[in-house]
């Protein structure tokens, strides 16, 4: 069984674009991760500002209840002396 000339630059055009298709397939591949770990990185900053926010708001609403306690007993007491 012999190989024409032909048939071997056939084979070979074949394998070389092949080559070429699993490469570009294998960029892409790296360039998606790339891009997905980007995204992660953005998104836990996201999620540890929504955290602190939370604890920030927390202690906003902590000390609006004690300037209205505060509130609270000097208009009583305002209220005694007069």
């Amino acid at each position: 069984m012999s190989i024409t000339f032909e048939l071997l630059i056939v084979i070979v055009i074949n394998v070389v674009s092949a080559g070429i298709f699993i490469g570009g397939l294998a960029m892409s591949i790296k360039f998606i991760e790339q891009q997905i770990r980007r995204l992660e990185s953005k998104q836990d900053k996201h999620n540890s500002l929504i955290e602190r926010m939370a604890v920030v708001e927390q202690s906003t609403k902590s000390a609006h209840h004690r300037i209205d306690t505060i509130e609270e007993i000097h208009l009583k007491d305002i209220k005694r002396r007069t």
